[in-house]
């Protein structure tokens, strides 16, 4: 490495001295690098720098001192092996005097002095201390830092220290008495417990240290002198921080302290630092001391330790009962150190320390509590055989904190549970409670908090983590403490039944599981479970019971269902020998079920079936009557468990009735049902529904012996009013009676649903309506009187539904006439009358119309007024209700629903009433009794509310469908009423409502289909067209007006395709009716489908024409619906094919903007070719002979004009455009595409930048885009000639949007160019024939146009294949000199694109195009350097096809011209000019005067490398990849190919770095030219180059060779670089800093 003159290095030295304090943080990083940088090469001479500088600058700021000493101590801790001991000692000296300096305490300024002296310590110990000794002297209070120093290097190098303690402490020791101020006694304290800890890591480690001879008593004596001054006068003080860090030293010295006059000071030490806890906060400190001194007590065997417990623990117990903060680290380990207080007291007084934590627990207070489980469980744990013989105190003791209510300490006594288990507390007697614990503690219900505060507690335990940390114990206790097995099995089996531990269920059951599986396979008797033993288990019945009902429930209580059916599969011999084989092979497939589903997914009622079946073949397996009459019995005492669960009760009174079942015992059946009908508490719908099926189930076996029973409770007590004096109870039983009645008749109705067929038929009238009817009706006085009760109501239709049912079921099998049928007709279409109108808020409609539906087939049939009665009825109650999102208001005595019930209300009133019409159709399946029930549903399709009528067409639907699906024609009778319904039906195609619209076009094609069966095609026929209907509804989902046209247009071909000729005129009818509609979907619909069949026979309509244009010049303007307008411009197109000139000059001389109806008449015009193509040949025609715009004075003030549109042209471009939307315009559009491309694309130049004509009549025109209005032309007929490609194209690059506006008005041309020259070639030809003239036109602003567009062209190898390059290059050399700036642009612009279009044809134009691009590049009327930079671009491209002979000469001129463009402002000309000199290297190759100038531009291009601008970046990197031949290295050559690629990042740093060191090696005489052109770029504009430049000057110094320093001025560098350390910039002081870095 070279070195320089010793002045440069001290100059920039000194600058980054200067520069050590910089306002920017990265700056300082780097200057603190660059002087470590130059440390580390020459310690003495920068750290002698540093010495001198802070020697010559006495008043620096403290920050900046601070910098230059944390440098030094840097150098110093790097490179301590090779600074000469002489400036070792000047250094020792200068950071002492810095330390000690000020007499005052400055923090910051002395500590980094005083680093120094420790970080010199580590090697000069004996230096350091003759240094520091000398500021140390006996009888003079030192400098703060002088003992603090000692103390840090007594930390940093033990070994060097403690030889030197015994002297210090000496000295010391008199000091004590001296220090008045507190922080001089904090620095004495501290500097005594670094001492101490010293000492004792001394000691610790002899084996290792200088001095094995070194001895504890070496010290006590001093020690303990300090300790007296330290004990008896200062912990006392009113300082905090001192006391604590007495606290603390006292701590430390204890150990070195001897024996006796340890125990002599015990009695005074402890009480001291317990009684610190009362004053610090910093409670960890305080316990780590106090375990130093117990340690060191109970090490020596300490006597008066004991006198010393009661204190000692009442502080301990506080400081383990703090909370504890697990985010908070001090608050952790201070806990810690506490618990390790108790463990070090508890093997010398294990029986008193057990004893107090015991008395503690007994004290309710949450946190001692907490404190004291916490000793508890350490104690448990670490102390184990200390604990043995206190197991059962401990056990006893425990069971008051289990009583705590608080979570908190619940969770601590889990902790200790955990801990008694794993040391076998739990087997021993009363271990038992302990398990209860745990168990109710998992069985704890959600926290239910009704404002969610954010809690600030850390340690809060809600109950789910109290709940989940109990789940887990008890899996652990499971699985990991083997000896628990016998304590756990079968004895938790207990906790499955009560219901106030269900919410444990499934962490039992798979404990269970775990316990039942290993005793099962280890064959182990106790796997056998002895019931008559076991007193407090449950009966294997109950077990089955409850793990039966909550597999129904599989999803309650934390997912108890699988666990309950696998331990039921498990316990299966315990429950009965029998269920082995069975469940063995019904319960896993239940259990993959499971697996499979979700609580939303499962079939509730399905799985109940297979629970209920699995429970009928296990009774059947267990064969044992005995044993299921007791099944029946325990399940009836358990229902009073599931009070408050009635869907779980519901179930099992299922599960009574199929046990009942299996009993063969008549009189236990008979006992059975009394206690079930006794036990039920009727009010609750759930449970009636429940009972009253598991009573039917029983009928099923036991069909007389139900009916007694069910006979004799109707007569019991239950239905006895009890008279009172006061009639008080009256209200209450009447209320009781009526809902025990209601029990007995859904009963009933249950029986006669599952009683054997052949049985049933004979009991109908006689058992079971009778006394149904005679418990509904109440006798007063001899008249029958209505029961007003809902529930009752309810119970009587279900009941009589389920009877209808069953005698649909028998009567397949046997004739049977229901005589009682009109007669219960009549009484539930009562109750559907006496039902609000106006809401849903019961289920007696549903109820009723099923219950009616299932008693419709029944003989005798209906008469047709009891028909039209049921009829009205139901249609109105159910099409009348409001919608089911109307929430109804609510009445005193009734409940609201929630959304969701209403909903499902609401669903099964509409699928029973569906059902019902289904049902009395099926009795007269004709045209004329579809007719009887249609007309009770015709008036509510053209409803005002949505849910009327999509509830009517959704019922016409259902009922056309069954129609169809049940259709028999016995003869060719006709479909008489096809046309009246197809024209109520077919607007509703257009229903606002999407699910109306949906079921029309199912109700028409039904009705076709229905017609084609009556015309006599066979069943399986299919008519292509009226299957083509269901797939419309697809297109109906999203009516926008094209697809509604086409689809009603569809329908109606089909309609009338199908329709007989007699019933065209009803349908016609019923349309037109639709026209005037106060519904709009209906205009709509009616409009289309009136449309479609004029069309089909307009022929003989000629002379209405005058009057239809007249209504429809009115109507239009009231008609909003789209689609009806769009019918309209039908009508239009007729007219201007018979009247053209009249029609489009009506429509030219329209206000403009155009409004929608008059743009959609012009659309329509679209739709005829021959109509179109007239159109549009006279619209061009107009416009080459209309002048554009006018140009009108702003204002006579300001002068100036604005280009103003002229009227008929522009009503002409807006009229097109709108014709050539329409798609059908697509033929004339085709054929005329050239002549129509350029008239628009001249029309869009005359456009860009004018304004619209002011119409004061008409508000709008001053909104209309004169020159959007031409590109919207020009792209819709872009689309209309399918050029898809080039539409893409445009699309993309938003090319629209940048030819309308005069800013980038060519940028958007030269897109359409070449979009066109890309996808359209074979187009152009035409295209640019007819644009050309346009080349000479007068305006302006067409000529750029047009040669934007043929500039563009040239770009494209296209013209040249299709012989165009000699017409467009003649136009471009015309253009050169043409008046306008932009013209001249582009057309030199056009003159270098050859270069990539035709690159061939270059040399063929070669003069011309040089000649173009010189005077280009010299162009004085450029105001924006536009011209300039086209031709550099060009001259760029055109150089890379030329050939040398043709450019020779002109390199050195060209490459002189370009120079000054380097350093341009302007990103774009800098970007051309660099491209430019690349292209021209080639012509140069060999050329001693071209090397010359590129070595004159290399650093110019080096340095824009990192220029601000991406492309420059770019250009440069091009440039010097293609100049690397020329410079004359081989090395720099291979470095600028390798690693100068546009689109690869580059790391600036290496490359500058590897680069200097060719160029010194290459070209050591230029290094003079370099550094001087480098540092003319330290006054560069650019922030980034200036810092490039200053690495550039960077890497070159720390590359150079001592022989070639004489090429550098080092004096400039120097002087340049200080400059730049003062940059404004940050980044170019960083640089300039780590530039310094490298003056060695």
């Amino acid at each position: 490495m070279a070195t320089m003159d010793d002045t440069d290095v001290e100059q920039v030295t000194l600058a980054l001295l200067d520069a050590a304090n910089d306002k920017d943080s990265e700056v300082q990083d780097q200057v603190r690098k660059s002087m470590l940088t130059l440390g580390k090469q020459q310690p003495d001479r920068v750290l002698a720098m540093c010495q001198d500088y802070l020697l010559k600058h006495p008043k620096l700021v403290v920050s900046h001192r601070v910098v230059i000493l944390q440098t030094i101590e840097l150098i110093v801790g790097c490179r301590i092996e090779e600074i000469s001991a002489p400036r070792i000692k000047s250094i020792i000296s200068l950071a002492s005097e810095e330390m000690t300096r000020s007499k005052d305490v400055i923090p910051d300024w002395q500590q980094a002095a005083s680093n120094i002296l420790v970080a010199v310590g580590n090697k000069y110990i004996n230096d350091i201390m003759e240094e520091i000794l000398s500021k140390f002297q006996p009888g003079v209070l030192p400098h703060f830092f002088v003992v603090q120093t000692l103390a840090n290097l007594s930390d940093s190098n033990v070994y060097g220290m403690v030889p030197f303690l015994n002297a210090i402490l000496g000295t010391m020791l008199p000091m004590l008495g001296m220090a008045k101020q507190d922080n001089m006694k904090w620095v004495f304290s501290s500097a005594l417990c670094h001492f101490s800890d010293s000492i004792l890591e001394y000691l610790a480690n002899l084996d290792k240290a200088p001095d094995p001879t070194v001895r504890k008593d070496t010290f006590s004596g001093e020690i303990y002198a300090a300790f007296d001054i330290l004990f008896n006068n200062w912990i006392q003080s009113r300082e905090p921080k001192l006391r604590l860090t007495v606290g603390e030293a006292v701590g430390s010295m204890c150990h070195l302290m001897a024996s006796d006059k340890l125990e002599e000071q015990i009695p005074r030490i402890i009480p001291a630092i317990v009684s610190l806890y009362k004053k610090n906060t910093e409670h960890y400190v305080i316990s780590k001391s106090l375990c130093q001194v117990l340690e060191a007590s109970v090490n020596m065997g300490s006597r008066v330790l004991e006198t010393q417990l009661d204190g000692l623990l009442l502080a301990l117990h506080q400081q383990v009962s703090a909370p504890v903060d697990y985010s908070d680290l001090p608050t952790v380990k201070n806990h810690n150190e506490a618990l390790r207080c108790f463990s070090l007291l508890a093997n010398s007084f294990p029986d008193r320390l057990v004893m107090y934590v015991l008395q503690r627990l007994e004290n309710s207070n949450e946190r001692s509590r907490m404190g004291s489980l916490a000793v508890l469980r350490h104690l448990i744990n670490s102390s184990s055989s200390t604990m043995e013989s206190k197991k059962l105190l401990i056990l006893a003791s425990i069971r008051q904190p289990m009583a705590d209510h608080s979570n908190k300490v619940k969770k601590r006594v889990v902790q200790v549970i955990s801990a008694m288990a794993h040391h076998g507390y739990l087997e021993l007697e009363g271990g038992e409670l302990l398990v209860r614990f745990i168990v109710q503690n998992c069985a704890l219900h959600d926290t239910y908090q009704t404002h969610q505060r954010p809690t600030t507690d850390p340690e809060e335990v809600t109950n789910e983590a109290l709940r989940t940390m109990c789940d887990s114990t008890l899996h652990l206790l499971t699985t990991t403490v083997g000896r628990l097995a016998d304590v756990l099995w079968p004895k938790l089996l207990f906790y499955l039944t009560p219901s106030q531990y269900s919410n444990a269920t499934t962490p039992l059951c798979k404990s269970l599981i775990v316990l039942g599986n290993k005793k099962k396979n280890n064959q182990e008797p106790s796997f056998k479970i002895d019931f008559t033993q076991e007193v407090n288990l449950p009966s294997p019945q109950t077990l089955m019971i409850r793990l039966l009902v909550n597999a129904a429930f599989p999803f309650n209580s934390r997912g108890h269902g699988p666990p309950s059916l696998s331990l039921l599969q498990i316990l299966s011999i315990n429950i009965h020998p029998n269920t082995e084989t069975i469940w063995e092979k019904e319960i896993p497939p239940l259990l993959s079920l499971l697996e499979e589903s979700t609580a939303e997914s499962l079939d509730k009622k399905q799985w109940d079936e297979k629970l209920l079946e699995l429970l009928s073949k296990t009774l059947m397996a267990i064969g044992d009557d005995k044993w299921v009459c007791q099944f029946a019995a325990e399940a009836t005492r358990y229902l009073s468990t599931y009070n408050n669960a009635l869907e779980e009760k519901s179930l099992l009174y299922r599960c009574i009735g199929v046990t009942l079942q299996q009993c063969f015992n008549k009189e236990v059946v008979k006992k059975q049902l009394q206690e079930v009908l006794l036990a039920v508490r009727h009010n609750d719908a759930i449970e009636r529904e429940g009972v009253a099926m598991g009573v039917g189930l029983c009928a099923s076996s036991h069909l007389e012996g139900t009916l007694t029973k069910l006979d004799e409770f109707g007569k019991s007590d239950a239905f006895k009013k009890s008279p009172s004096i006061f009639n008080l109870l009256k209200e209450r039983n009447e209320v009781e009676v009526e809902k025990v009645k209601s029990t007995l008749i859904l009963c009933y109705g249950h029986v006669a649903l599952n009683a054997p067929p052949e049985k049933i038929l004979t009991r109908i009238d006689q058992d079971i309506l009778r006394c149904i009817s005679k418990h509904f009706n109440t006798k007063v006085l001899g008249i029958k009187v209505e029961t007003k009760d809902l529930t009752m109501k309810l119970s009587l239709i279900q009941s009589v539904g389920l009877i209808a049912k069953a005698i649909g079921r028998c009567v397949k099998k046997q004739g049977y006439v229901f005589s009682r049928k009109q007669e219960l007709i009549t009484v539930m279409l009562d109750f559907i009358k006496s039902e609000p109108s106006d809401s849903l808020r019961t289920p007696v409609r549903p109820l009723v119309m099923t219950t009616c539906a299932n008693l419709m087939p029944l003989d005798p049939p209906l008469s047709e007024n009891e028909s039209f009665d049921l009829l009205k009825v139901c249609v109105n109650g159910v099409f009348s209700l409001p919608p089911d999102t109307h929430t109804p208001e609510k009445t005193k005595d009734e409940e609201i629903l929630d959304p969701k019930q209403r909903k499902a209300l609401y669903k099964d009133t509409l699928a029973a009433f569906q059902e019902l019409l289904r049902s009395i159709l099926a009795r007269d399946p004709s045209p004329d009794g579809l007719q009887s029930i249609f007309k009770h549903i015709e008036s509510w399709l053209g409803s005002v509310h949505d849910h009327e009528r999509e509830r009517a067409i959704t019922a016409t639907s259902d009922l056309l469908a069954y129609y169809l699906e049940s259709l028999t024609v016995k003869s060719m009778v006709s479909f008489h009423n096809l046309g009246a319904l197809l024209g109520r039906l077919s607007p509703r195609c257009s229903d606002p409502q999407p699910a109306v619209r949906a079921a029309a076009v199912d109700c028409i094609y039904t009705l076709l289909c229905i017609q084609l069966r009556y015309e006599g095609f066979s069943l399986d026929y299919r008519d292509e067209a009226v299957e083509g209907l269901p797939a419309l509804k697809e297109a109906l989902e999203n009516p926008d007006h094209s697809v509604l046209y086409k689809t009603c247009s569809d329908l109606t071909k089909v309609m009338s395709k199908r329709l007989p000729q007699q019933q065209l005129t009803t349908l016609v009818f019923m349309l037109f009716e639709g026209l005037v509609d106060s519904q709009t979907n209906c205009c709509r619909a009616s409009s289309v489908i009136l449309n479609t069949l004029l069309k089909n026979r307009g022929a003989g309509l000629q002379d209405l024409v005058p009057e239809m244009l007249e209504v429809l010049h009115v109507r239009l303007q009231s008609i909003t619906e789209e689609q009806v307008r769009v019918a309209v411009g039908q009508t239009v197109l007729i007219l201007a094919s018979q009247h053209l000139q009249t029609v489009f000059n009506t429509l030219v001389n329209q206000p403009l903007p155009y409004d929608s109806w008059t743009s959609e008449m012009w659309m329509a015009l679209g739709a005829d070719p021959i109509v179109a193509s007239q159109i549009i040949e006279m619209v061009m025609e107009k416009l080459v002979i209309t002048a554009p715009y006018v140009d009108k004075k702003e204002s006579v003030m300001r002068g100036g004009a604005t280009k103003v549109a002229t009227n008929q042209p522009l009503a002409m471009t807006c009229g097109l455009k709108e014709l050539l939307l329409n798609g059908q315009s697509q033929e004339p559009t085709v054929s005329l595409f050239p002549q129509l491309f350029s008239c628009l694309t001249v029309r869009l130049g005359a456009s860009v930048g004018v304004m619209p004509p002011k119409d004061n009549t008409h508000k709008h025109s001053g909104s209309l885009h004169v020159a959007g209005v031409a590109a919207e032309a020009l792209r819709i007929l872009l689309a209309r000639a399918q050029l898809d490609e080039v539409m893409k194209r445009l699309d993309e690059d938003n090319a629209w949007d940048a030819m309308k506006e005069q800013n980038t008005h060519i940028a958007g041309v030269t897109l359409l160019a070449r979009a066109l020259a890309k996808h359209a070639g074979p187009r152009l030809p035409a295209i640019v024939e007819c644009l050309c003239p346009s080349l000479n036109n007068i305006y302006e602003s067409q000529r750029i146009t047009v040669t934007a567009f043929f500039s563009e062209l040239l770009n494209h190898h296209v013209v040249t294949e299709l012989m165009l390059i000699d017409v467009l290059m003649n136009n471009m050399m015309e253009r050169i000199s043409d008046p306008c700036c932009t013209v001249r642009m582009l057309a030199v612009r056009g003159l270098g694109n050859i270069a990539v279009g035709s690159p061939e044809k270059v040399n063929k134009y070669a003069k011309e195009l040089l000649a173009a691009m010189s005077s280009g590049m010299e162009e004085k009327d450029d105001p924006g350097k536009l011209i300039t930079l086209e031709a550099m671009s060009g001259l760029s491209k055109v150089l890379l096809h030329l050939d040398k002979k043709n450019v020779h000469l002109l390199v050195v001129y060209i490459f002189m011209k370009i120079k000054p463009f380097l350093e341009s402002d302007n990103d774009d000309i800098r970007c051309a000019s660099i491209l430019l000199m690349g292209n021209l290297s080639k012509f140069g190759s060999g050329e001693a005067v071209f090397k010359d100038q590129i070595h004159n531009v290399l650093v110019s291009l080096l340095l824009h490398l990192v220029d601000p601008n991406a492309q420059v970046v770019k250009a440069c990197k091009y440039a010097m990849r293609v100049c690397a031949p020329v410079v004359g290295s081989e090395q720099i050559t291979a470095m600028f190919q390798n690693h100068l690629h546009e689109d690869k990042s580059l790391h600036y740093g290496e490359f500058i770095n590897d680069l200097t060191k060719y160029l010194i090696q290459d070209f050591p005489g230029m290094l003079n030219f370099y550094h001087i052109s480098v540092i003319q770029f330290f006054k560069s504009n650019w922030p980034e180059v200036r810092a490039a430049a200053a690495m550039f000057i960077g890497f070159l110094l720390g590359n150079i060779q001592q022989e070639h320093l004489s090429h550098l001025n080092m004096g400039t560098i120097s002087k340049g670089l200080v400059m730049l350390l003062q940059d404004p910039d940050p980044v170019v002081r960083v640089k300039a800093a780590e530039a310094m870095g490298h003056f060695h």
